[in-house]
C-alpha cells in the first residue's frame, strides 16, 4: 500500500506542476520556464541528498541518467503542447505514456489483468478522440496532439528506468535525473540563447514548479523501492492528466468539442483500468 499511495502523490506533485510550468511557458517561452525550474529542483533534491549524508548505495542510480533522457524529451514536447494546443487534449494524451511500462512489465515477466488489456484498449482509443476538434464545419487533428504523443513515448522509457533506479536509492536516484535534466537543457539554452531575466517573484514561481516535478521523480522512486510493480506504480503515477485537466478546467475554463471529452474521459478511464 505505502508504494502505491507514493505513486499517486507523484501524480498530484507532478499534474500541479505541470499545469503552472506550462502556463507560465506560454508567456515566457517552454525552454526559459524549464531552465529555471531545474534548478530549482536540483538545488532542492541537493540540499536533501546532503542533510542525509549519505554516499550512492551502488552503481544502479545511473539508471537514472537514461530516465531523464526520456523523461526531458517528454517534458519539452508537453511544454510545448501546452503551449499550442489545450492543455485538457494535451495532458491526457500525454498520460497514454502508461501503455509502456505495462508493455515492459509483460516483457519482463508480470502477467496483465483482462481488466488492464481493457485499460489499453480505451486509453488507445481514447487518444483518438482527444485529439480531433471539430472547427468550422469540419474536424482536424488538435493543436498539440503531435506534441502530446512525443510526450507520452518520452514519458513511457522514463518509467522503467527510473524504476530500476528507485530500488537502489530514490534519494540518489532522483539527484542524478535532476542534475542530468539540468546538464541536457542547459546544453539547449546555451546553444540557443533565450532570454532567461525573469522577475525575483516569478522565479519564485517557477523554482516551486521545479521543486513540484522533483517531489514527483521522489515519490515515485520512493515507489519502486518499497517494492512496487513498474507495471503498476508507474500507471498510477500516470494519473496526473487528472490533476491538469480539473486546474484547466478550473482555472483556465478551457472548453472541448464533446468528442474531445469522450476522448478524454475514455483516456483517463483508460489509465484507471490499466492500474487495477
Amino acid at each position: 500500500m505505502t508504494a502505491l499511495l507514493l505513486a499517486l502523490g507523484a501524480s498530484l506533485a507532478w499534474g500541479v506542476a505541470d499545469f503552472v510550468g506550462p502556463l507560465i511557458s506560454r508567456t515566457y517561452g517552454a525552454l526559459p520556464v524549464l531552465f529555471w525550474a531545474q534548478i530549482g529542483g536540483v538545488a532542492g533534491i541537493g540540499i536533501a541528498i546532503a542533510v542525509r549524508g549519505d554516499g550512492p548505495p551502488g552503481w544502479g542510480v545511473l539508471y537514472a541518467v537514461l530516465a531523464s533522457i526520456g523523461g526531458m524529451l517528454g517534458i519539452v514536447a508537453y511544454y510545448r503542447g501546452m503551449v499550442e494546443g489545450a492543455m485538457s487534449v494535451v495532458a491526457p494524451i500525454a498520460g497514454v505514456s502508461a501503455v509502456i511500462p505495462v508493455v515492459f512489465g509483460i516483457a519482463t515477466g508480470d502477467h496483465p489483468s483482462a481488466t488492464q488489456i481493457c485499460g489499453i484498449v480505451c486509453a488507445l482509443a481514447g487518444v483518438g478522440f482527444a485529439s480531433i476538434e471539430h472547427q468550422e464545419g469540419r474536424r482536424r487533428i488538435a493543436a498539440g496532439v503531435g506534441l502530446a504523443l512525443l510526450a507520452a513515448a518520452g514519458f513511457g522509457f522514463y518509467f522503467p528506468w527510473m524504476h530500476a533506479a528507485g530500488k537502489v536509492d530514490f534519494w540518489w536516484a532522483s539527484f542524478v535525473f535532476r542534475a542530468t535534466a539540468l546538464l541536457l537543457v542547459g546544453s539547449i539554452v546555451a546553444a540557443r540563447r533565450p532570454p532567461l531575466r525573469f522577475s525575483p517573484k516569478l522565479l519564485v514561481v517557477v523554482f516551486a514548479v521545479g521543486l513540484g516535478d522533483t517531489l514527483g521523480n521522489v515519490f515515485f522512486a520512493a515507489s519502486s523501492h518499497h517494492g512496487g510493480l513498474v507495471s503498476l506504480t508507474s500507471v498510477l503515477a500516470s494519473l496526473y492528466p487528472v490533476v491538469t485537466v480539473l486546474l484547466a478546467a478550473s482555472v483556465l475554463k478551457e472548453r472541448v468539442a464533446r468528442l474531445q471529452k469522450a476522448g478524454i474521459v475514455l483516456t483517463l478511464a483508460g489509465v484507471v483500468l490499466i492500474s487495477i
